[in-house]
């Protein structure tokens, strides 16, 4: 059984604001200045001593809100494309999440029955050389066919996605991802979409996802957590 302490981390989340999501922004200057920065090794040796300082402030017993601050997961109101976006929607995710620095983040919009995603990957993305790295495109699509079965009423989990690389993505370069669902069947929803960069297509997907209602995708983290090996 998890104590009080884990199972208050296992239900909800800080609380988003602007003041999280300026920090998250200036991380995620920071990941890419780590990436791509030609700082002597004295200056990188400072800033890690000042960035674990930042760190250990963050974590500090006296700076946290409390036990009860924060959201549950899954509680918040809307849904992306009704009256939200997927950023307002998913604020802490890897792709989309303004308050989380590892996301680039996609800004997605909605121009029925098309969902677009917008993103211009940076240095911490690379693959090779002066490339998006396959892994980056991939979660970049998980998204934005999600977005796509929104607006079709069909959301759910990813069953599987295939991603086929046409010609190199570049950083630095706007990319355009435009998905739409192909076929709904009610259980099952299979989407498409594609990648362009200066009109050309550089990349294509498929996926199928299981339509879920949002309550049970919400309490997911809750059965994982409980769930025994095998």
């Amino acid at each position: 059984m998890p104590d009080e302490g884990e199972q208050t981390r296992e239900l909800t989340r800080p609380a988003p604001g602007p003041e999280r999501e300026a920090l998250a922004a200036a991380v995620r200057g920071l990941i890419e200045a780590t990436v791509d920065a030609h700082a002597s090794p004295a200056v990188l040796q400072a800033v890690a001593v000042a960035v674990g300082a930042l760190a250990a402030d963050l974590r500090r017993p006296d700076s946290a809100q409390g036990a009860g601050a924060g959201e549950r997961f899954g509680e918040r109101a809307g849904s992306p494309g009704v009256g939200g976006s997927m950023a307002d929607y998913m604020p802490y995710d890897v792709i989309v999440g303004r308050c989380n620095p590892l996301a680039v983040p996609v800004t997605v919009e909605f121009d029925p029955p098309k969902a677009i995603g917008r993103a211009v990957f940076s240095a911490q993305y690379t693959g090779a050389p002066g490339c998006v790295h396959g892994a980056a495109i991939a979660g970049g699509f998980d998204v934005v066919l999600t977005a796509a079965n929104v607006l079709s009423d069909a959301a759910g989990p990813t069953r599987w996605l295939t991603v086929r690389y046409l010609r190199p993505t570049l950083l630095g370069v706007e990319s355009v991802f435009e998905a739409t669902v192909a076929s709904p069947d009610g259980s099952r929803t299979t989407s498409t979409g594609r990648l362009l960069q200066a009109g050309v297509v550089t990349v294509e997907a498929e996926g199928e996802f299981a339509v879920m209602d949002r309550s049970r995708i919400a309490a997911m983290h809750r059965r994982a957590k409980g769930a025994g090996p095998g």
